[in-house]
C-alpha cells in the first residue's frame, strides 16, 4: 500500500536520473529548441552558435546535391554534442556560380548570398548569440567567408564572426595518404565520397562514380600567372574532380573525426574567450578617432 505522504518521494524517484545517468541536455539543433529552452541554450553555450554552411550543387554522378551541407552539419552536430553549442538549421546559401551549368545547382545572386549571411548573424546576435562560428563545407565559399569575416570590421558590431579553419598535421596527412587509392581529386573524389559513405551510405551510388570523367582537362594551361572566374570550368567541366569509385567508409570516418576533434577544441576556446570581442570594441573606438590612436 502506498501512503499519501510517500507519493511525492516516489514521484521524485521516478523523475530523478539514476546514479551515473546523465541529466537530459538541451537539443543542439536550433530548430528543435523551444523558445524557453533557447534562453537557456544561450547561457549554456556561452552565447555560441555554429552555422554549418553548404550548397546545392552536383557532386559527380554518384553523390547527393547537398553533400557539402550534409557533411558540414554532421561535423558541427557531432562536435556540439561534445562541447555544447547551438547549431543553426540547414544553410545552403553560398557561392556556386561555377556550377550553374549542372542540373540541380541553386545559385543565388551575390547580393542575396551576402545579405542573408549578414542578416542571419545580426539576428542571431539580437537573440543573444554573440559568438558565431562558421563551419564551411563548400570549396566555393573559401574566398567569400574569409572576406565576410574581414568586412565585419567595416562597422561596429556587438558580436564576433569566427571561421573554423581546421589544419592537418603531418602525421595525419601521411596516414591518410597511405589509405588513399587515388592521388588526385578536389570535388566528389575519393575522400569526399568516403566521408559520405561513413555516415550516409544510402546516399552514395558508387556504381555511377565512373560514368563521368573527373580528370583535369587543363584547358587554360597555356595562360600562366592569372586567375579568372572560369578557371574551374576550364579544368573540370563535369564539375567532378578525381575519382570517387575507390572510396571506403573507414577513410571518411577518420577525416570527419579529425575535423570534429578540432572543432570541439575551437568551440571550447571560443566559449571561454573574451579577447576577440574586447579587441573588436577597441578597434571600433580607435577607427572612429584614428588621429588619437597611440602605439601600444
Amino acid at each position: 500500500m502506498i501512503y499519501p505522504r510517500m507519493l511525492p518521494l516516489l514521484l521524485l524517484a521516478v523523475w530523478l536520473p539514476a546514479a551515473g545517468q546523465k541529466v537530459p541536455v538541451l537539443p543542439v539543433q536550433y530548430e528543435e529548441l523551444t523558445s524557453p529552452q533557447f534562453v537557456q541554450a544561450v547561457k549554456s553555450s556561452q552565447a555560441t552558435c555554429i552555422i554549418p554552411i553548404g550548397i546545392m550543387e552536383k557532386h559527380g554522378p554518384h553523390l547527393p546535391l547537398g553533400t557539402d551541407l550534409i557533411d558540414a552539419r554532421k561535423i558541427a552536430l557531432t562536435a556540439a554534442a561534445r562541447e555544447y553549442a547551438v547549431v543553426f538549421p540547414p544553410y545552403y546559401f553560398g557561392q556556386i556560380n561555377e556550377a550553374k551549368h549542372q542540373p540541380g545547382t541553386v545559385a543565388y545572386s551575390h547580393e542575396l548570398v551576402w545579405n542573408i549571411l549578414q542578416e542571419t548573424c545580426e539576428d542571431l546576435a539580437r537573440n543573444g548569440m554573440k559568438k558565431i562560428i562558421l563551419v564551411n563545407g563548400h570549396g566555393g565559399n573559401n574566398y567569400l567567408l574569409r572576406y565576410f569575416c574581414q568586412v565585419q570590421l567595416e562597422r561596429r558590431h556587438d558580436y564576433a564572426v569566427l571561421l573554423f579553419a581546421p589544419s592537418e598535421d603531418e602525421a595525419f596527412i601521411k596516414k591518410i595518404a597511405t589509405m588513399r587509392k587515388t592521388q588526385t581529386g578536389g570535388h566528389a573524389d575519393e575522400t569526399e565520397t568516403a566521408m559520405m559513405l561513413s555516415h550516409r551510405p544510402e546516399l552514395v551510388h558508387l556504381d555511377q562514380a565512373n560514368t563521368q570523367s573527373g580528370a583535369d582537362q587543363a584547358r587554360l594551361a597555356e595562360l600562366p600567372f592569372l586567375f579568372t572566374g572560369i578557371w574551374w570550368y576550364a579544368r573540370f567541366p563535369n564539375h567532378y574532380a578525381g575519382d570517387g569509385a575507390p572510396a571506403q567508409a573507414e577513410l571518411g570516418r577518420l577525416l570527419i573525426e579529425h575535423e570534429v576533434e578540432q572543432l570541439v577544441k575551437m568551440i571550447a576556446s571560443v566559449k571561454a574567450d573574451a579577447k576577440v570581442l574586447q579587441f573588436q570594441q577597441e578597434f571600433y573606438n580607435q577607427a572612429e578617432q584614428p588621429l588619437e590612436t597611440r602605439p601600444e
